[in-house]
């Protein structure tokens, strides 16, 4: 009976071993690199996109925190602050021109 036992864990060993080299060796053949690459870059992809969408998130909600702020405390509804924002371009400042532009207009 003991030696059936240690039969079988020789068994079991040898043929996980032999799996484990088997996957080693295809791994470092050509295809199993570029397996291995194409992997890795789907992996960085994603990892990519979870991240821009994260920024994006975080920027709609600090965008929506910034016009809630502007509306506090200019009392101007968020509609009508956008559409004054669209009328002048965008450009909320009253200041004169400087630098670069002024010289450009001379």
């Amino acid at each position: 009976m003991k030696r059936l036992f240690w039969l079988g864990v020789g068994v079991v060993a040898g043929v996980t071993l032999s799996r484990k080299a088997s996957e080693t060796a295809r791994q470092a053949t050509p295809a199993g690199l570029a397996s291995n690459l194409g992997d890795a870059m789907r992996e960085l992809a994603g990892a990519i996109g979870a991240f821009g969408a994260e920024v994006r998130a975080g920027m709609t909600e600090r965008e929506q925190e910034l016009n809630d702020i502007v509306e506090q405390r200019s009392g101007l509804p968020r509609s009508t602050v956008a559409r004054g924002e669209r009328a002048r371009g965008g450009h909320t400042a009253t200041e004169p021109r400087t630098g670069r532009a002024r010289r450009a207009e001379i």
